[in-house]
């Protein structure tokens, strides 16, 4: 067994490399434009409205862009405070770890699932480039677990809390928030037969909890919306928001329509999955084929000893987004605290059954991993961006001297394999958050722009930018939206700065403009790592500049 001791050594050090994350500049693109549509409403005091830039956005229910808006509202726009929701929406997910692990298991899971569910790359980096899933995530196993805790015990608590849970996370994402309740709470029930547990009054007041939950989201998309039959939303008028969000959503998403396609893969978010969950990755992989391989054992047959929720959940989570047209990486967030339980529950039976040629082979491959993010943490600090102060080089020994300690530790095999799980994630993402995103953010265009002019006291209301593309890191940074201007019209305009591409600089060049100072940054896309950017010796070779002109 792991001491408590050492349990909440390793929970603040997580905390402590979360907090490193939040004082991190925001990425683009859906971190910086969720803050920028935020800090619109708190700015305009319109909490109603979504806008995308200029356009009216429809695509996604407001919770998350209110949340920030309270955290700025509290605290102020920064950075930090946008990333505040996203970081608490982390934490309630891993209490709901611990308590749904401790209600279908004991709390010894119930511990290890949310250890594990807070040390998944894919939830890391969650807190750090925060999106709305962060949220979802949170609160939709909030919901799985007082559900579940309805159907167990009948507790009227769980079902209100479970109903209000529900509500904010369909607030937040729409549609998938009750699918990824659902089909794991439907799979409980297919293998307990509790169907009973509906036939009651209790139901209908979790409705009513519920409907009252998603009134604002809906009043508000309504208003924007409903009211207003003219509006052109992606080609499209009489566009309804309320029934975009009960019915629309869900198929758009699926065909791709709308949003467009980027992946027709079915197995995107298998091979995804290798990476979001590391360091866990062989171990949840092997807790799935286990338990799976369990049940065709007992050929589904109910046994008191065993549960559908996480294994079904996860199953059918899984062939459901899998057919989407659209993908992107964290959709697969929504799964990580099903995978959390199912691996402490498996991990758990390691040490209470005493399986140690298993624990053994498995804790070969967690050295495996650790070695390649001691490889991987390596090549960061002294190759890719090399570290320069002696402060950060003392830091990092200690680092791997604590982590070879443990690793070297003579002591149970359970404990180990834990511990130096944990060591890997903590140690690849102090050095992403203290030193790789730090430096790699100094390639974003956008916000490295905003120092310089916030140094020249530029006034950013007088910024332009012609073309169509964003840079929401500059309208956050700025705390003001560059203001989109043609060639022909920018013509009239005197004294003004222009933040403009190469190209962009060129067709003004052609349209006669002329300017007197010229400040560049470097630009690269950070959210599209490549090989030849990360090798310093090519780097200049993809790295292009962005310029703000002065027009006199």
């Amino acid at each position: 067994m792991i001491s408590n001791l050492r349990y909440w050594f390793l929970i603040v050090l997580i905390f402590l490399v979360y907090v490193a994350g939040m004082f991190v500049t925001l990425f683009e693109n859906d971190s910086a434009q969720f803050s920028v549509m935020a800090m619109r409403m708190v700015q305009e005091n319109d909490f109603f409205s979504l806008f995308k830039g200029p356009n009216e956005y429809l695509d996604k229910p407001h919770m998350h862009y209110w949340l920030a808006a309270i955290s700025y509202k509290i605290f102020g726009i920064h950075d930090w405070t946008y990333r505040i929701p996203g970081i608490l929406a982390t934490l309630l997910a891993a209490y709901s770890c611990y308590g749904l692990g401790s209600l279908l298991y004991n709390k010894h899971v119930g511990k290890l699932s949310a250890l594990i569910f807070m040390t998944a790359q894919t939830i890391v980096l969650g807190a750090i480039d925060v999106r709305t899933d962060a949220v979802l995530t949170g609160f939709s196993i909030l919901a799985i677990w007082q559900l579940t805790k309805y159907i167990e015990k009948g507790s009227v608590r769980g079902i209100v809390i479970g109903a209000f849970a529900a509500g904010i996370a369909f607030s937040t994402k729409g549609q998938i928030a009750l699918l990824v309740i659902g089909l794991p709470i439907l799979c409980h029930l297919l293998y307990t037969r509790k169907w009973k547990v509906f036939m009651s009054w209790k139901v209908l007041l979790a409705l009513l909890v519920f409907a009252l939950t998603i009134s604002p989201m809906l009043y508000a998309y309504y208003v924007q919306f409903d009211l207003h039959p003219e509006k052109v939303i992606r080609g499209k008028n009489n566009r309804s928001g309320i029934f975009f969000i009960f019915w629309e959503q869900s198929f758009e998403r699926l065909s791709g329509e709308g949003i467009g396609k980027n992946s027709s893969d079915f197995f995107f978010f298998f091979h995804t999955f290798l990476w979001v969950f590391i360091p866990w990755t062989i171990l949840g992989v092997t807790a799935f084929w286990c338990r799976a391989r369990s049940f065709v054992k007992l050929k589904f047959e109910f046994n008191p000893k065993y549960e559908l929720l996480t294994l079904g959940g996860i199953t059918l989570i899984f062939a459901v987004i899998s057919f989407a047209q659209f993908k992107l990486p964290h959709y697969l967030n929504i799964t990580i605290p099903l995978f959390a339980v199912l691996t402490a529950s498996y991990l758990y039976d390691l040490y209470r059954f005493d399986k140690k040629r298993a624990t053994q082979l498995l804790m070969v491959c967690q050295y495996f991993i650790l070695c390649i993010v001691f490889i991987a943490s390596a090549l960061i600090c002294f190759y890719v961006f090399e570290i320069k102060s002696v402060l950060a080089y003392l830091c990092l020994l200690v680092a791997a001297l604590i982590i070879i300690f443990y690793a070297l530790k003579r002591e149970g095999g359970y404990a180990r394999l834990i511990t130096i799980s944990v060591c890997s994630s903590l140690l690849l993402n102090a050095v992403l958050n203290l030193h790789f995103y730090p430096n790699l953010l100094e390639y974003q265009g956008g916000s490295s722009m905003s120092e310089i002019i916030k140094q020249r006291d530029i006034p950013v209301d007088r910024i332009y930018k012609v073309g169509t593309d964003y840079s929401w890191s500059l309208d956050f940074y700025n705390q003001h939206p560059v203001q989109m201007i043609t060639p022909d019209l920018l013509k009239s305009k005197k004294d003004v700065w222009v933040y403009a591409s190469d190209e962009e600089m060129e067709l003004l060049r052609n349209n006669g403009m002329v300017w007197d100072s010229q400040i560049s940054v470097d630009q690269f896309r950070i959210t599209r790592l490549q090989g030849k950017f990360l090798n310093p010796n090519t780097r200049k070779k993809v790295t292009r500049k962005m310029h703000l002109l002065h027009i006199y």
